[in-house]
């Protein structure tokens, strides 16, 4: 309990002055802590520097007893917590105990125990603390990472648990008075400010042969790697290979790959991903990452090895999107397609012999990942015979077929439904790159086969629970929906082979089929999934029916009808965002493949007022539409009967086609730019802005370019004939001298204007040369008269006759303005101020002449005005009964105060004046009441 006397004896060493005596006058509000009463409390008084001083000294006797003696009191002080106002001297004791390790072991003990204190809360006396010494902690911080160096097992141990407490703050194990505990977060800060992560990075390659060591250091980048600031730094600092390279290292607990990946993951996530994809493409990495994986698939039988297993497998799978990545030179591209296709494809690798994939859920993962990165290695093209080696297009095709009922499944029905889908996707990136082997293995009749199931009304209960199986729960529109996305792909290849086989195989009427059964039964649920599905049906259609009138007519009027159906969708729904656009690019693009070009069809689509249709859409003013649009509409030109039908069509407000077509044509040179005046003629053909008279004079040529080339033609044909000796006829020897007098005219004419534009330009020079010789002649004219009218200032202000003669101007001149008839009754207000002597405008002059005494009373006469305090001699006004006015013209209020003053003043003035005018005004109000 603080007495008044000690609280007042704070308060004076706080403040430097040293008080004798205290009086209650000196007690504080609040209690103050002072340093010593904090060591009666918690701290015991220590001097730090002196500590320092101490350990710097060399060569005396009990020199080193006295030294481990004062840096063991020093932990005993800060025992609760580390002041971060002390944190500095603190640390550079450490540092200075850490040097003597070397020759004096026993300074190992103190090193430890005051890195020791370094995992307890640092304290601040004022908020103001941890900015205050914010660079201080976090250059103290980073010492930590210097001292891994130090070849004590014990020291970096603890200096790894010390920084992993960093990230579980515990509270102070004793209050202290006076101190609070910094936020949780600010050791974090400080060790992300001092770049601990980079010093810790680079200790990993001093314990290469310390396994605990190594492993409490992954720990501690484990933690540190959750900040993306700190992943940036270990990026930089090579940490992803470092790492890498070291994840076979024996190590008996799993730790170190367990915490290796996690930093790998960290890494990816948290900082550069294509630095660290860099960091990891080398072989000595893959080689790494082959290894574990190879030995966690075979191997790894506990869930916590599987989901490691995975874990390794998407890091693989980052990497290999890396083209200069040496997958296949270190032989981990075979080993994964291998490791993708054991199940459906039976092999006698060793490295697969006798395994077998449960329905566990990371097993499950896996396949799907093996699938995932099959379609990325496929982008390499090296990879493709190895592809063919692993048959991975007749294991992939294993899925796509239906449900076989009374069969034991390795899968569940929701994961096998997955996997089928995963696997159909992966044949669309997989199987244009191997078109041979998809039609050794029948791909299009497998295709096809599966599309008539899913077309069929066979009972089937889709789960529809993945990515791929979007908007396919109760239905088969997802198995539909990849399938025709395989053909697709397949078609647009444009393989005749491939294409010849489909067509073949009756895959026009079935398209066609396919889709009059959607039309038939609208889904609005799954509205997007089916206009896909739709669309790549007029994309398969358009790509087989190209350039194949045979192909065209079996397309015949039930493709005309499905491609009039899609053409009157109601135009609203273009903006609805759930695929209407594509659809009708695709219409459009099968209007272009499947009809035009078959007379039968084109004119069934006539006779269905097709081409009302294409005038209706194109109507809608939607540029993505146009081009497409009007292109067809020029083949559609071909056909005699089409312009009867352009010409009956009739738009909105009774528009015509002719009107449409021009209305686009102002719309596209308004686009371009080109200027039109108020009659529709164009203003500027060659109006380009920025051009000189060299690029008018190209200009020139330009514009007659076209004449120029035919003229050097005919001149052509002319030499020849003359090098032949050939004579012309009459009129052909005419026509050619036409001709050529024709292209020898345009070019003189070109020359001509050439000429003018020169001479114009040569013109406008001068004109302008001109015009800045009159400015400048302007600006020396104007500083002679400024330099003139100074000499006559200062004339008149040195020379008294000089003023009084410039007076007496100046007096006749205002006199000669004035106006000398002056109405009757009118009175004068005289401008001149008398006894002036200058002849420059003056500053504000007022001259008031006051009310008389008689009038305004004493100062008590009127309170209102009296309290304004207005500088008025005689006091307030004051009310009068009666007042006689002398020589007044009728009805006229006498003048009370008449006012001279010049034209010119300044804002005070101003201000001077508005107030006399409010007098006059009060005065003028009172005498009419009065009257």
């Amino acid at each position: 309990m603080w007495t008044k006397e000690a609280a007042a004896t704070a308060e004076a060493r706080e403040s430097g002055i040293r008080n004798k005596s205290s009086s209650s006058s000196q007690i504080p509000v609040v209690g103050v802590v002072t340093e010593d009463n904090e060591a009666q409390g918690v701290f015991k008084p220590m001097d730090l520097n002196r500590v320092i001083k101490l350990l710097e000294e060399t060569d005396k006797d009990g020199l080193e007893e006295k030294q481990l003696k004062f840096v063991k009191k020093l932990v005993q002080c800060f025992q609760n917590g580390l002041p971060l106002r002390d944190l500095a001297q603190i640390f550079k004791i450490l540092n200075l105990c850490a040097g003597k390790i070397k020759n004096q072991p026993r300074f190992v003990e103190s090193a430890y125990d005051i890195i020791k204190l370094c995992g307890l809360p640092f304290l601040k006396k004022k908020v103001s603390d941890e900015i205050t010494y914010a660079e201080d902690t976090a250059n103290s911080i980073a010492l930590l990472g210097d001292l891994m160096k130090i070849p004590s097992s014990e020291l970096r141990i603890q200096i790894c648990k010390c920084i992993v407490d960093f990230y579980h703050a515990e509270p102070p194990k004793k209050h202290i008075p006076g101190y609070q505990q910094a936020s949780s977060s600010y050791k974090i800060q400080m060790a992300e400010v001092g770049g601990l992560a980079k010093t810790m990075v680079q200790s990993i390659t001093l314990l290469e042969h310390q396994l605990v060591e190594k492993l409490w250091v992954l720990k501690v980048l484990q933690h540190l790697s959750t900040s993306e600031v700190n992943c940036t730094i270990m990026m930089k600092a090579q940490a992803a290979s470092g790492i890498c390279t070291h994840l076979n290292d024996p190590d008996p607990s799993g730790q170190l790959l367990f915490r290796s990946s996690e930093i790998l993951w960290n890494l990816l996530e948290k900082s550069s991903k294509e630095e660290v994809i860099q960091q990891l493409s080398n072989l000595e990495c893959l080689l790494a990452l082959k290894e574990v994986f190879t030995n966690l698939f075979m191997r790894g039988f506990s869930h916590y090895d599987r989901q490691l297993r995975n874990d390794i497998l998407v890091i693989t799978t980052i990497i290999a999107q890396n083209p200069e990545a040496p997958m296949i030179e270190c032989g981990f591209t075979k080993d994964l397609i291998l490791f993708a296709t054991f199940n459906e494809v039976k092999s006698q690798n060793l490295l697969v012999k006798g395994l077998k994939l449960s329905n566990s859920y990371e097993d499950f993962e896996l396949k799907k990942l093996l699938f995932n990165v099959i379609v990325i290695l496929c982008k390499d093209l090296p990879t493709v015979q190895l592809l063919i080696d692993g048959k991975v297009i007749l294991a992939l095709f294993t899925y796509v077929k239906k449900p076989e009922k009374q069969k034991i499944m390795d899968w569940s029905a929701a994961q096998h439904e997955e996997l089928q889908l995963h696997a159909i996707a992966t044949l669309s990136s997989v199987a244009p790159l191997l078109i041979e082997e998809y039609m050794s293995c029948q791909g299009n009749a497998r295709v096809l086969a599966f599309l008539e199931w899913c077309e069929s009304e066979d009972p089937f209960f889709s789960h529809g629970n993945s990515f791929h199986g979007t908007g396919g729960r109760g239905n088969k529109f997802a198995q539909m929906r990849y399938s025709l996305r395989l053909l697709r792909a397949m078609v647009y290849l444009e393989d005749e082979t491939v294409n010849t086989d489909l067509c073949e195989k009756g895959t026009i009427q079935q398209m066609i089929g396919i889709f009059k059964n959607i039309i038939s039964k609208p889904n609005e649920k799954e509205e997007a999934i089916v206009l896909e599905i739709q669309s790549d049906i007029l994309l398969i259609l358009s790509g087989l029916c190209e350039n194949h009138i045979q192909r065209k007519e079996i397309f015949g009027t039930e493709g005309v009808d499905i491609v009039l159906h899609v053409m009157k969708t109601d135009p609203r729904k273009l903006q609805s965002g759930l695929g209407y656009n594509l659809l009708l690019f695709s219409t459009l693009d099968s209007i272009w493949c499947c009809i035009l070009g078959c007379y039968p069809s084109e004119d069934y689509f006539l006779e269905k007022e097709g081409i009302f249709l294409l005038l209706d859409v194109l109507a809608l003013n939607q540029k993505k539409f146009c081009n497409l649009i009007l292109g067809i509409m020029v083949e559609f030109c071909d056909n005699p009967k089409t312009a009867a039908h352009v010409n009956a069509w009739q738009g909105k407000k009774d528009q015509t086609a002719a009107s449409l077509l021009i209305k686009l044509w102002r719309k596209e040179e308004k686009e371009l730019g080109v200027k039109r005046d108020k009659n529709g003629k164009i203003i500027d053909f060659e109006n380009l802005p920025g051009l000189s008279a060299e690029d008018f004079v190209t200009l020139c040529i330009i514009h007659r370019y076209l004449d120029f080339k035919i003229g050097e033609i005919w001149n052509e044909i002319y030499e020849e004939i003359k090098l032949e000796k050939l004579r012309p006829v009459t009129i052909d020897k005419k026509a050619l001298e036409a001709i050529t007098t024709a292209s020898e005219n345009v070019g003189k004419m070109v020359a001509s204007l050439q000429s003018e534009i020169i001479e114009s330009q040569a013109r406008q020079d001068v004109q302008n040369e001109q015009k800045v010789y009159a400015k400048i002649q302007a600006t020396h004219k104007q500083r002679e008269l400024a330099n003139k009218s100074w000499e006559n200032f200062l004339a008149r202000t040195s020379n008294a006759k000089t003023l009084k003669k410039a007076k007496r101007l100046q007096e006749k001149a205002i006199e000669a303005s004035r106006y000398h008839k002056r109405p009757q009754n009118a009175v004068f207000h005289g401008t001149d101020i008398k006894g002036l002597n200058t002849t420059v405008p003056s500053g504000g002059v007022v001259t008031v002449e006051s009310t008389p005494a008689r009038l305004v009373g004493g100062p008590l006469a009127d309170t209102d005005i009296a309290l304004k305090k207005l500088p008025i001699r005689g006091g307030a006004l004051r009310r009068v009964k009666a007042v006689e006015i002398v020589d007044a013209p009728k009805k006229s209020i006498p003048t009370m105060l008449q006012f001279q003053f010049d034209l010119q003043r300044s804002d005070e003035e101003t201000l001077g004046v508005i107030e006399i005018q409010h007098i006059y005004e009060n005065a003028k109000v009172h005498f009419i009441t009065d009257l």
